[in-house]
């Protein structure tokens, strides 16, 4: 991608990113957090499953980074990662970026994938929390996250996925697209949900299922 393309980009990113605030002390902190949410996003758009990933991926990219933001101190170390990211609310933070990808894709995708994954090392086994589970709307064309709902402790995916369809309905993510989910999500309320977003669906059925 053009330099003079990826600016544009990923200062729309920094701005949307803008609404989270920093509570920490200014003259304390050596990696601001602007720095670290572009990190982040960056390296979890280049395919890092945790925080390890993450800060592995920003370190061979530092120069790429750079081209956006100072970085006098380079990238914080995973476990910094986590500790900073912890401080983030995951609502605010999962608001900011469906609305910097819904900005950066105003006509609604074609076809949206939804799926479940448990992040690697986001578990905190000390405060007794088991590691995330996040339920992702996927756009396969533009190959980009337009959402994400965290599977909260003692439900699951199927309770969770109506919850991440309301919120792709509201922002207008789903009209007229093709929504794929397996066989998990086959039940009419799933059905009833998407079409209520403005899609068409498309779900696995197994032999179990009446």
């Amino acid at each position: 991608m053009p330099e003079t393309a990826e600016k544009p980009r990923l200062r729309l990113l920094l701005d949307h990113f803008a609404l989270i605030e920093d509570d920490r002390e200014g003259w304390r902190v050596a990696h601001p957090l602007s720095e670290v949410l572009l990190l982040v996003v960056c390296g979890t758009i280049a395919a890092g499953d945790d925080f390890e990933d993450i800060a592995d991926w920003g370190e061979d990219n530092v120069a790429f980074l750079r081209r956006f933001l100072p970085y006098h101190h380079g990238v914080p170390g995973s476990r910094w990662l986590r500790l900073l990211m912890n401080r983030i609310d995951p609502g605010l933070f999962a608001n900011c970026f469906q609305s910097w990808a819904t900005a950066m894709r105003p006509d609604a995708p074609a076809l949206v994938a939804i799926d479940g994954k448990t992040s690697r090392g986001s578990h905190d086994r000390p405060r007794g929390r088991a590691a995330l589970h996040l339920v992702s709307a996927f756009a396969t064309r533009e190959r980009l996250v337009i959402g994400q709902e965290a599977v909260a402790e003692g439900s699951c995916e199927q309770e969770t996925i109506p919850l991440l369809l309301e919120k792709l309905a509201a922002s207008g993510s789903l009209d007229g697209a093709l929504v794929t989910i397996d066989a998990i999500a086959c039940n009419p309320k799933v059905a009833a949900a998407i079409i209520d977003a403005g899609a068409d669906y498309l779900l696995a059925v197994k032999a179990n299922q009446p």
